[in-house]
């Protein structure tokens, strides 16, 4: 039978028939191929093939070995020992504030003993009418100090009300036992002052007030 001969219907109807038929036939030939073709042949044509491959040799560099500094010096550790000119008898008395005298320091600010006061911000401080000048001319310095030589300056601490008035008064640095602390404030309690004001208003505050005496030479 000629395939020219064959309708074309017939070949387009048996297409996937013809198509399997020819792939089984072909890997049945593959196979006896294969399987008749001496194992020895087929290693020794893969061993011609690896033997053709050329190798590249690398020259590898020698490692070297970088050497590290040395660890620091561990510290030295004291070892207590013992001293020959320790004696053994010797002991450590007993401490004991009875003797305690402490360091001399300036004198906190007194305690405010004035009529309800309590430290209050101002802008002006008060100032003595006619300047501190007029503390000056009530000053009047006492014999005993003066037949002694005695000089030195005294600070008060002085509360000046709302009306300029000096209400009270505390010695924070004086010269005791010599009239002086006494002078002083009897020169401030003499002096009228202009008071302190805050935010246009007058307050009444504790001003400390520094009295020079100086004997004339």
């Amino acid at each position: 039978m000629n395939i020219h001969h064959i309708p074309s219907k017939v070949l387009h109807d048996n297409y996937p028939v013809i198509i399997r038929y020819s792939t089984l036939i072909s890997m049945i030939l593959i196979t006896s191929f294969l399987f008749f073709i001496p194992r020895d042949h087929i290693n020794r044509i893969q061993l011609e093939s690896i033997a053709n491959i050329e190798i590249e040799q690398i020259d590898i560099p020698l490692t070297q070995q970088i050497d590290l500094p040395p660890p620091p010096a561990r510290p030295t550790v004291p070892i207590e020992s013992e001293s020959e000119d320790l004696s053994e008898d010797l002991t450590i008395d007993e401490t004991t504030f009875d003797s305690y005298n402490p360091l001399t320091m300036n004198p906190p600010p007194p305690p405010s003993s004035g009529p309800n006061v309590k430290f209050i911000a101002y802008d002006s401080p008060p100032e003595p009418i006619g300047g501190y000048a007029a503390i000056k001319n009530n000053i009047k310095y006492p014999d005993l100090a003066r037949e002694a030589g005695v000089d030195g300056t005294v600070i008060v601490y002085v509360f000046v009300d709302i009306k300029g008035r000096v209400k009270n008064m505390e010695i924070l640095v004086g010269v005791p036992n010599t009239g002086l602390n006494e002078a002083a404030m009897d020169a401030i309690r003499k002096t009228r002052f202009k008071p302190a004001y805050q935010r246009d208003k007058p307050v009444a505050v504790w001003v400390s007030i520094p009295i020079k005496f100086i004997l004339d030479s």
